[in-house]
């Protein structure tokens, strides 16, 4: 799998990381944290798509023990960042240590993940197909290891005040989530469903719990800068709505600078754990 990433995508990661950290679900680290392995060598976790590694920057310090975390994603700079901003120790002061893993992650197996105790991701399996989640979660089944899928966009989209071409957005971006790139049929907001599944198939118990993003003033810029991805997504799958949204596009961005646009941006947390 290879994803054409913006020049600015660790602008981008970084303005949304505030937003993600807020919405992640505390209540499954707490569940998580009671089904990790209490040996005495550290515990790996296998990050996959770290990006600049924020996952990491907000669970190691939730997590006991020495921990080793093995970074993944197929941009070298991103993996540099990452790396540099993973905090040295975990929640009762033990060491937290890295390394990174240029490549693709969707051929990982289960032989990569022997050592694994964890494997996590963050905004991920909507950009996978089925084929490819079903392969890592079968690699996860068979590690036998728990998953953390965290902020997984679901589709919904709601904001405030309502504007009578916000659902003919919301749905050319959707079908803009499952489009067809280079071959491969990309989940969108099917990949949350599809992947409780595949882990029930392969055995696994599966919980869920929601994690929107909830936007005001005080993520004013997050909100702008998400409208004007969102908007240019579904005008890509939607060409007829460049000529009729412009005037919308105007509004709620100005709505946003002033602080008066509300952005809920349905995602879903996913815990795995193999029975």
């Amino acid at each position: 799998m290879s994803i054409d990433l913006p020049p600015d995508f660790a602008r981008w990661l970084a303005l949304r990381e505030p937003a993600d950290v807020a919405a992640r679900s505390t209540e499954l680290v707490d569940k998580l944290r009671a089904a990790l392995p209490g040996h005495g060598g550290p515990l790996v976790v296998h990050d996959l798509g770290a990006g600049t590694g924020s996952l990491g920057r907000w669970l190691a310090p939730l997590l006991p023990g020495a921990q080793h975390w093995i970074l993944y994603d197929q941009d070298p700079d991103l993996l540099a960042r990452a790396r540099a901003g993973m905090p040295a120790v975990a929640s009762d002061g033990a060491p937290v240590t890295v390394e990174t893993r240029q490549g693709d992650l969707t051929r990982l197996t289960a032989a990569e993940l022997a050592d694994a105790a964890l494997v996590t991701a963050s905004a991920l399996l909507d950009m996978l197909t089925a084929e490819e989640l079903d392969h890592l979660v079968a690699a996860c089944a068979e590690a036998r290891c728990p998953a953390l899928f965290l902020i997984s966009v679901t589709g919904t989209v709601r904001l405030t005040p309502a504007d009578p071409l916000d659902d003919q957005v919301a749905a050319a971006f959707n079908a803009h989530q499952r489009r067809t790139v280079g071959g491969r049929r990309l989940l969108g907001p099917d990949a949350v469903d599809a992947c409780a599944a595949a882990f029930a198939r392969h055995g696994g118990d599966v919980e869920r719990r929601p994690s929107p993003w909830l936007l005001g003033p005080e993520q004013a810029a997050l909100a702008a800068e998400w409208f004007t991805g969102w908007l240019d997504a579904a005008r890509e799958e939607r060409v007829e709505l460049t000529a009729r949204t412009g005037e919308y596009e105007r509004r709620r961005l100005a709505e946003a600078e002033t602080g008066r646009l509300g952005v809920l941006v349905g995602h879903v947390d996913l815990l795995a754990l193999p029975r």
